[in-house]
């Protein structure tokens, strides 16, 4: 059995709105009771429309955001106010935009070696040549060490912000948006980067996208988030082949056909989504769901998330028929 490195248990992060003059704030449940496992070398892909709670719920597990309720576990350790810094050198992140994420006023080699100042690791010689042998890996000439980051391109910066991650040896890196403010072909390169590091190094990924492909792209199994809430969560070609939630159906039929002689059978869901501060009774899918048509279930009872296959988990009441419609 693989071994478990990040386990996260029923976290719930809410934030609070101001409900105006005499009135208490209204929550905001930007990530609900959510619970899964990782696996030690694995890539777990994390998808949904953007506002669902994808960054928020990256940012609580690293603590960047205190949780409101439940547990994050690190290779067995609680992952606490307290223990946060020691296990801060394990747990990296690669933010969505590389520009706003490096400091313009320093250049991009001391960006990089700042995590190694911060945790007090080797001395100024052993740092220099760990900071250049890291850019190396990403693609980086040393002779860009002391540019600053509007002297370089998007892609150059994306690659600085892998090698600040990477500089610290970590076991976990949780990719927030990586790709998402590049170039389409710029994308293809940071991806197939970042595959290649995980195989020399051993790395766990977190990958949080709204883009279905790209997570097919290089996800070993795949979370689908619809607000706040993990819906569906299954192996990649499981998840593609026979979705069990109607959500990650229409997600799915939204994917670009490269051939233009077929013609796309595309899901165009009702409405917008629901406001998290408002969230519709039951399940949370059903108003814009196309299944539930005069069920009173769906708008009353909240489905439970359980396994419908091995390996494979939803929180649909009726999830064989969406994998019948498939």
């Amino acid at each position: 059995m693989s071994e478990i490195i990040l386990e996260v248990d029923n976290l719930t992060k809410h934030f609070f709105v101001e409900g105006g003059l005499f009135r208490r704030g209204i929550p905001l449940k930007a990530v609900d009771h959510v619970s899964f496992k990782v696996q030690k070398g694995e890539t777990l892909g994390l998808v949904g429309e953007s506002g669902c709670g994808k960054s928020t719920l990256a940012y609580t597990i690293l603590r960047l955001e205190a949780p409101t309720s439940g547990q994050v576990f690190f290779e067995g350790q609680e992952v606490t106010a307290q223990a946060i810094k020691t296990l801060r050198q394990k747990m990296q992140i690669i933010f969505q935009d590389p520009t706003s994420s490096l400091d313009p006023r320093i250049p991009v080699g001391e960006s990089v070696a700042e995590g190694l100042e911060i945790h007090n690791l080797y001395d100024e010689k052993e740092r220099f040549k760990r900071v250049c042998e890291t850019l190396s890996k990403v693609g980086i000439d040393e002779g860009l060490l002391r540019r600053y980051p509007h002297e370089l391109s998007g892609g150059q910066r994306q690659r600085i912000g892998i090698a600040r991650a990477l500089v610290l040896n970590p076991s976990l890196i949780i990719c927030d948006e990586p790709v998402s403010a590049l170039d389409v072909s710029i994308q293809s390169q940071v991806l197939n980067l970042l595959r290649a590091l995980q195989k020399e190094f051993g790395l766990t990924y977190l990958f949080v996208a709204h883009n279905l492909s790209v997570v097919q792209h290089i996800s070993n199994r795949i979370a689908v988030m619809y607000l706040g809430k993990i819906v569906e969560l299954a192996e990649r070609k499981a998840l593609f082949s026979h979705p069990f939630h109607p959500y990650t159906k229409a997600l799915k039929s939204a994917i670009p056909i490269p051939d233009p002689t077929i013609k796309p059978n595309r899901i165009l869901l009702q409405g917008d989504v629901p406001k998290p501060t408002a969230p519709p009774t039951g399940c949370h899918f059903h108003p814009r769901c196309w299944l539930r048509r005069e069920r009173a279930i769906c708008a009353q009872e909240e489905p439970p998330f359980e396994e419908k296959a091995p390996g494979h988990w939803a929180a649909c009441h009726f999830a064989t028929e969406v994998a019948a419609e498939a």
